[in-house]
């Protein structure tokens, strides 16, 4: 049984929802990161994975990533709602630019806040060799690189996130306004939701690969050495090695992250925010 309606939540009340949605969704979707993370970073054999490291080994970085999901997704999940309400996308006139820079705005932020934790869940999964204890590699990152060590990538995780979350929140929020106008089913049906986030999960996968890939080159990083003066020069290496093929390395594992996780991560916090009587999305 739920609780009362209410009308819309507060910012502090959907970051909660959606930093609890956050952390119960990783659980299921970390492998696929680490796939996806050691696929880009060009360290990864699943067989040698396996067997020099365990099955477990799919989860490495887990500590770090719940510290990113509390940070960086509840804000970048929670803060969409009333940044489109403070910017006047929440009208049913709005437009989808609107909506897409209510998104980007609510995911630049969601970075400031999270990329420390980030940086250090990139290098966990990455760490094949000294499987160094998350609380040790914070401390050698910022006896080596000080604080900016870990707001290193910070400009391609900002374009990205950007991107991403534009595309997933706008092209969510766009695409259940038609499926209830061609279908009949309301805001909250479940139906309506999944159709929803699978599609958004491929816009944001299509958009946002490129960045992706620039913003795990410049995070895995030695922590004792920097190998590329920021984004631009990061991109600049990457086109000159691969060609334009090298920013789509890693796409299907992306894709097939992106897919279930936006599923089940505006699934599951939609239905919170309908649980607790707020508006879904």
């Amino acid at each position: 049984m739920s609780i009362n309606i209410k009308n819309k939540p507060n910012i502090f009340e959907s970051m909660g929802i959606a930093g609890s949605t956050a952390v119960f969704v990783v659980n299921f979707m970390h492998p696929l990161d680490v796939y996806k993370t050691r696929l880009q970073a060009g360290n990864f054999n699943f067989s040698d994975m396996v067997q020099r490291e365990g099955v477990f080994s799919f989860w490495k970085g887990i500590q770090a990533a719940y510290l990113r999901e509390a940070t960086y997704t509840s804000v970048k999940l929670g803060c969409y709602n009333p940044i489109k309400q403070i910017i006047g996308a929440d009208k049913d006139s709005a437009h989808f630019f609107m909506k897409f820079l209510a998104g980007s705005m609510s995911g630049t932020l969601g970075v400031l806040v999270g990329n420390p934790f980030d940086v250090i869940k990139t290098l966990a999964i990455t760490d094949t060799k000294n499987k160094m204890p998350i609380s040790k590699l914070t401390s050698q990152m910022y006896s080596q690189q000080g604080i900016n060590g870990f707001y290193r990538g910070v400009s391609a995780n900002i374009s990205r996130a950007c991107i991403l979350n534009g595309t997933k929140m706008s092209c969510y929020d766009e695409i259940k306004g038609h499926v209830v106008n061609y279908s009949g089913w309301g805001r909250k049906d479940i139906r309506c939701q999944s159709i929803s986030s699978f599609g958004a999960g491929f816009f944001m996968a299509f958009t946002s690969a490129p960045f992706d890939m620039v913003r795990t080159t410049l995070m895995n990083q030695p922590t004792d050495k920097i190998k590329y003066n920021g984004f631009m020069d990061a991109s600049i290496k990457i086109f000159k090695k691969e060609g334009p093929k090298g920013f789509y390395r890693g796409f299907v594992p992306i894709w097939g992250r992106f897919a279930p996780v936006t599923t089940l991560q505006l699934v599951v916090f939609d239905n919170l925010l309908n649980y607790f009587g707020f508006e879904a999305i």
